[in-house]
């Protein structure tokens, strides 16, 4: 389309997760409840790890990232989705739509990333105990850390850049809560084939990858400790099982958002309801509930704490 015949656009409608007032209803008090019970719970997480110098491995080095994530990842949409849920209208600017989508995808695909370096540092750990602390030193722990981050960057850059390159010329009312790439493409006055083809293999393609690299890792891991003692075997099955059900937790409905062409499903907005909102949230929980070290050092912080 000519730029002459165009208009461009400066800001996007949100058509919300649903029009019903009762549903919308219900849904702000979960998130909101959920907010205010599990988001203080994984900043609890972070300063656990932080102030006790008996979880320094890491394990725990690790999990205090995760926490930091998925804390952060949870702020990019639930808050304006909590104030939309009380506005008539629901109105985001075309920078904060792309701000919001970069966001998303950073902190997304280092929490993506941040998981597989956990899987290798269970693979160290549980197959090669007596060179994990040489492996695993404070340097390597770092420099995995630093990497996981750009990759994420790298990753959520091509997807803005992409998003850049569209002329968007009306209509500008995005079907959904959030700006993501599946509706923000949608929008585009152009042809999107190559556009879309991209962002599969971006995005989706990655994810799978990752999420069959995790399985086959754990897989891997679950079969040699089978000749490991009771007590060693119990403890690594426990932390395998975590990790496998974080995976499913995270991967699946990224699974379903991105590895198909763009096209809308009943069960979208719903799915990524969970996958933005309620999931992120869950995930330290989960860990540190399934962590016997964890636990009973915050036990002693919260014990500590309210004696003085």
């Amino acid at each position: 389309m000519e730029t002459e015949n165009s208009t461009v656009l400066t800001d996007f409608i949100l058509l919300g997760l649903t029009q019903s007032q009762h549903v919308q209803l219900l849904v702000f008090v979960l998130v909101l409840g959920f907010y205010l019970i599990i988001l203080p719970g994984n900043f609890l997480i972070i300063l656990t790890i932080r102030s006790d110098p008996g979880l320094t491995a890491p394990l725990y080095f690790f999990l205090g990232n995760l926490a930091f994530l998925d804390a952060s990842y949870s702020f990019i949409v639930a808050p304006r989705m909590l104030v939309d849920f009380l506005s008539k209208k629901k109105i985001i600017s075309y920078r904060g739509c792309i701000t919001q989508l970069f966001f998303l995808h950073f902190l997304g695909a280092g929490e993506m990333f941040l998981l597989v370096v956990m899987a290798f540092d269970r693979y160290i750990a549980i197959c090669h105990p007596l060179h994990y602390s040489t492996i695993m030193n404070a340097r390597v722990c770092y420099t995995l850390l630093l990497a996981l981050w750009l990759g994420g960057f790298a990753h959520s850059i091509v997807q803005v850049a992409l998003i850049l390159q569209l002329p968007f010329c009306g209509p500008n009312q995005l079907d959904n809560f959030f700006c993501d790439v599946p509706q923000v493409i949608k929008l585009a006055c152009t042809d999107t084939f190559v556009v879309e083809l991209l962002m599969v293999s971006n995005s989706g393609l990655l994810t799978l990858l990752c999420f069959l690299g995790l399985l086959a890792s754990y897989a891997v891991i679950l079969c040699r400790v089978k000749g490991h003692s009771s007590e060693g075997k119990n403890k690594a099955l426990s932390t395998c099982t975590t990790h496998i059900i974080i995976v499913f937790l995270m991967f699946g409905p990224a699974i379903f958002i991105y590895t198909r062409p763009f096209r809308a499903f009943p069960a979208d907005k719903v799915v990524s309801l969970f996958h933005t909102v309620i999931f992120p949230l869950m995930n330290p929980v989960i860990y540190t509930l399934r962590n016997q070290e964890v636990k009973a050092s915050m036990k002693r912080l919260l014990s500590r704490h309210m004696a003085c």
